[in-house]
């Protein structure tokens, strides 16, 4: 029985304490102190507590689910729209890989053609013209074809 009787007095004890009133005042150094007993011996004032806001959880749920329902219909809607765009996009990709596949193809087979001449022998003059092409058609390889 006393049990019941203190669990009832602290039951009535949390709304007196939720509703207290809260002070300020700032002290000499400029610091500003907050307290729930009234200072009588300092210039304060009483600040104003706002209630806490509160949102039944139910309500967020319920809105955060029209908000994806809404969201997965603006999508189907977009995808459908765009779905001749994609084909489009996706046939031009398809040119571009394959002009990208012929103009790799050159590369190698001018490569390989420098390649003949330089093992076939050279001059001097000649020689050194063929590595600087060999050197530029690598460059131009693996920049647009290994690397890109």
């Amino acid at each position: 029985m006393p049990w019941r009787q203190a669990a009832i007095f602290l039951l009535l004890l949390i709304p007196a304490v939720s509703t207290a009133e809260m002070y300020t005042w700032i002290d000499e150094q400029g610091v500003a102190h907050f307290t729930d007993i009234k200072p009588s011996d300092r210039e304060h004032r009483q600040v104003e507590l706002r209630p806490p806001s509160l949102i039944p959880m139910r309500e967020n749920i319920s809105r955060g689910e029209r908000v994806s329902t809404i969201n997965r219909q603006v999508n189907r809607s977009l995808e459908a729209n765009d779905g001749g765009k994609q084909k489009a996009s996706a046939q031009q990709e398809a040119r571009e890989l394959k002009r990208k596949n012929a103009r790799c193809a050159g590369y190698r087979e001018r490569l390989e053609r420098i390649q003949q001449q330089l093992r076939a022998g050279y001059s001097n003059d000649k020689g050194n013209r063929l590595r600087r092409q060999r050197r530029e058609v690598s460059q131009k390889l693996s920049r647009e074809c290994m690397l890109g």
